[in-house]
């Protein structure tokens, strides 16, 4: 069983420094791979100087709970990779080719950006930012200059994605102890307002999108939402499980997310969080990462080739990195 963090708290409250990662006594973070990921390759992009935020998680017995926003992206020449890093008490977006992994250019100065999205055209990037008791979302270049389009304020505003048109920046908003879907017409400043959930994408050439809704239980469910003709539908539950942060293929074939995970060390338990796989009918439910570290944050390449993540694993410090799988379709 685990929920979602409530997002009012001070932005850099939400992820754990590189230097003083959270550690726990039952894992060996220093281990690569588990038995389970056996066939599997990982490949490390970012290095410990990129200082990766590593999103919070709060764990108690067989609970777990963890912030779900994106904080990864992969432009859509397939290049460079986007990530949120935390820095002299602030966090901002770097940017790192990936092909040459050497250092990274930082794409925002700003004091305490959330979590952030490539347009699909590739030219820019939107993304919130704590400011003071609001959470508001802006726009920028992708590639040069500090100067941001502002797109909501006054609002507890997060996870922005472009609808594949890009007409279109949804966004979900918190209002008291609940979440909602909204977007944002670019064109006319026109916001709309659609359904409960958050961490909201968009899927291509649909009026749909999928969301995370925590049911009354506290666990995520993944649901598909038709906007136009108002039809919800679950796709993905489980009695045991949380789920959050869905992303279609670019295929369209399978959604990638984040699920709750409880491993037994003797007779304790140790709840931890994992990277699945499902079709988008939520059938072929498929765990990818079984390691007792936390896998957070997935994110598709251009192509559907590779999965990106963050992980502390492979660290004797547990310092979070942006790691890279092949996806090899589940049988």
């Amino acid at each position: 069983m685990s929920h979602f963090f409530n997002i009012r708290r001070a932005a850099t409250a939400f992820f754990i420094f590189a230097s003083i990662a959270q550690t726990h006594a039952a894992v060996d973070y220093s281990v690569l791979t588990v038995n389970e990921e056996a066939g599997v390759d990982f490949t490390r992009i970012t290095s410990d100087n990129d200082f990766v935020a590593m999103p919070q998680v709060k764990r108690g017995g067989n609970k777990v709970n963890w912030l779900t926003n994106r904080i990864i992206d992969v432009s859509t020449d397939g290049h460079d990779l986007a990530y949120l890093s935390l820095r002299n008490g602030t966090t901002n977006i770097f940017i790192k080719d990936i092909d040459k992994q050497g250092s990274s250019v930082q794409r925002t100065n700003r004091q305490a950006v959330m979590d952030f999205a490539y347009s699909p055209d590739g030219k820019y990037i939107c993304f919130s930012e704590k400011t003071g008791k609001f959470n508001q979302i802006f726009q920028t270049s992708a590639s040069s200059g500090y100067v941001c389009r502002q797109i909501t304020s006054n609002n507890l505003d997060y996870s922005p994605v472009y609808s594949s048109d890009m007409k279109n920046v949804f966004f979900a908003r918190q209002e008291g102890k609940g979440m909602s879907v909204w977007s944002y017409n670019i064109a006319n400043n026109f916001l709309s307002s659609y359904t409960r959930g958050q961490n909201p994408y968009p899927l291509r050439n649909e009026n749909s999108i999928l969301c995370a809704r925590t049911n009354a239980e506290g666990r995520g469910e993944i649901w598909m939402v038709n906007y136009v003709t108002g039809v919800e539908e679950c796709i993905l539950a489980d009695p045991m499980r949380s789920f959050s942060t869905p992303q279609l293929s670019p295929d369209g074939k399978w959604i990638v997310l984040v699920g709750s995970n409880v491993l037994m060390n003797g007779s304790s338990k140790y709840a931890n969080t994992d990277i699945f796989v499902c079709r988008p009918d939520g059938t072929q439910l498929t765990q990818l990462t079984y390691h007792a570290a936390d896998d957070l944050s997935p994110v598709w390449s251009r192509t559907g080739t590779y999965i990106y993540f963050i992980s502390q694993r492979g660290s004797a410090t547990a310092t979070a990195n942006v790691w890279r799988i092949t996806f090899l379709e589940p049988m």
